[in-house]
């Protein structure tokens, strides 16, 4: 189970980066077509290095780590209760045990 969602979240973080990789060319290639630099369009992605920090903006929206840890704070001081994951481990635990179960059960009679 671990493996595959190992190559699951490969896999997908493969195709995510192969769609702002074309995003990124398209970009190139209208600009080409076009023959001068238009403001309106912006690279998908871009980094600018300053001293020491680093800003990224993804889709033109700024990235940064203290935005990232703003909010897992406010996450962390709300403490809030969420049902439907609570159903959802319930869930997961008892699948996993019924099918623990069945394994075991077919293993007894091989």
């Amino acid at each position: 189970m671990t493996k595959f969602m190992f190559k699951s979240f490969l896999l997908a973080s493969l195709l995510f980066i192969g769609v702002l990789i074309g995003m990124q060319k398209a970009n190139e290639g209208i600009t080409k077509m076009k023959g001068f630099e238009d403001q309106s369009f912006q690279a998908p992605i871009s980094f600018q290095k300053d001293s020491n920090y680093m800003e990224t903006s993804l889709l033109g929206k700024e990235v940064s780590s203290h935005d990232l840890e703003k909010k897992k704070e406010k996450l962390e001081e709300m403490k809030a209760f969420n049902f439907f994951s609570t159903i959802g481990k319930y869930l997961a635990a008892t699948i996993s045990s019924i099918v623990a179960t069945i394994t075991e059960w077919f293993a007894s009679l091989i």
